[in-house]
């Protein structure tokens, strides 16, 4: 049997092995079509590749899916987290999770997860061709043609071909596989970061706050975690995930809307209020300054008090009603303009790609082109931060992967 597997990505080498790990006597070849192998996992993670979710549940997997998380629930349950880690375990990475349950190379290195993969694509006699570009799959009786770009070489034959190419930021990029009658939904990107270039918060680069809730003014968006103050906006987290979530909306909004962000975590405000008119009690001499609610980092406190025009060197005991309700507002609802995104590192995520409603999941193979599989983010399948876009990766691979 010869199979093909279109893209040397993550994705691509976990249905490479697979494959071959489950028919012995296939000829298996990886064409990527650059000159660099597992680009995105090397810079994964700051370089440290976070290779899954501790999560403990399958339920709660799926929920961190803003797309494909409900029609992977059966998937999971075939090849999920615990799986994944098991599997990199055995292979001779050993894994280590953090407090925020992910999952890194105990090395810390992503090149421990490059150097699995290729040591399991020699051991198993995975062929590899670099610099291999298709532009067309064109079926013949039943098998598939795999024809490439310019010098290349010759087209081929494949009786299963695994389509790995990760994500595509344009539609032209998947007009490939559209003429192939598989329906595509426009990609946009997911995973990014908050442009202020007009706001000062700016200045405060550098402050994490880690218990934060923010929202999409005028929408029902909203998440919750740590928020990071950058030189361009805001970064963290909360705010990923909020981009994650709201991929299409804010593409349909040209990226121009208000951000709200309770630096509290705190949704009751008559508890923040209340939290407030203890401290004028307990300290009503002090300066406003010198008494920082829930632990708020001093420069943003400071800067709180600048934008509710009220002095730093004000007492407590001075504040008044309505001093009280200004500090509540901008404690819980405080708004920012957003006016462009920002890429999150080198991690480049999109939503969209080749639909769901094209593909059987139970064994990712195309509805519409026998013989024809699909493994990761070429699928209308993403996640938010925290190894779960790597996590479908493993998933969808190793299903594609035994080519059913």
């Amino acid at each position: 049997m010869e199979v093909a597997i279109v893209g040397g990505g993550a994705s691509g080498f976990f249905a490479a092995i697979t494959a071959k790990e489950k028919y012995p006597e296939a000829h298996v070849v990886i064409f990527e079509k650059t000159e660099k192998l597992l680009a995105k996992v090397k810079v994964s993670g700051g370089g440290r590749c976070n290779v899954t979710t501790g999560c403990p549940s399958v339920k709660e997997l799926v929920a961190a899916y803003p797309r494909g998380g409900r029609a992977l629930r059966k998937a999971f349950h075939r090849f999920d987290n615990q799986d994944a880690m098991a599997w990199f375990s055995s292979r001779g990475v050993p894994l280590v999770m953090q407090e925020d349950r992910c999952v890194f190379p105990r090395s810390q290195d992503s090149q421990s997860i490059i150097d699995c993969f290729l040591a399991q694509a020699s051991r198993l006699k995975i062929d590899i061709e670099m610099g291999c570009a298709i532009k067309a799959i064109r079926p013949v009786g039943a098998r598939l043609k795999l024809e490439f770009r310019g010098a290349a070489g010759e087209a081929r034959l494949f009786d299963k071909v695994i389509v790995a190419t990760g994500g595509s930021p344009h539609r032209t990029g998947l007009v490939w596989l559209e003429k192939l009658q598989h329906q595509i939904v426009d990609p946009v990107p997911s995973l990014f970061t908050f442009s202020m270039p007009t706001e000062s918060v700016t200045k405060l680069q550098g402050i994490v706050v880690e218990k934060t809730r923010v929202a999409i003014q005028g929408t029902r968006l909203k998440a919750e975690g740590p928020l990071l103050i950058t030189h361009w906006g805001m970064s963290g987290p909360a705010i990923l995930k909020l981009s994650s979530f709201g991929a299409r909306l804010l593409n349909e909004k040209g990226y121009a809307f208000k951000v709200q962000v309770n630096w509290l975590h705190e949704p009751n405000n008559e508890v923040v209020s209340a939290r407030l008119q203890a401290l004028v009690q307990e300290h009503s001499h002090k300066f406003l300054a010198n008494v920082r609610p829930y632990g708020l980092p001093e420069r943003l406190w400071r800067y709180l008090l600048e934008k509710s025009a009220l002095p730093a060197e004000k007492k407590w005991g001075e504040l008044g009603k309505k001093g009280l309700h200004k500090l509540v507002n901008v404690l819980t609802n405080d708004v920012y303009c957003v006016t462009g995104r920002t890429s999150f590192r080198e991690e480049f995520v999109t939503c969209g790609g080749v639909s769901l409603e094209s593909v059987d999941l139970q064994t990712m193979q195309s509805k519409v082109c026998p013989n024809l599989y699909f493994a990761g983010e070429i699928l209308d399948i993403d996640a938010i931060t925290g190894g779960y876009n790597f996590q479908a990766a493993w998933t969808t691979g190793f299903i594609a992967g035994h080519l059913e």
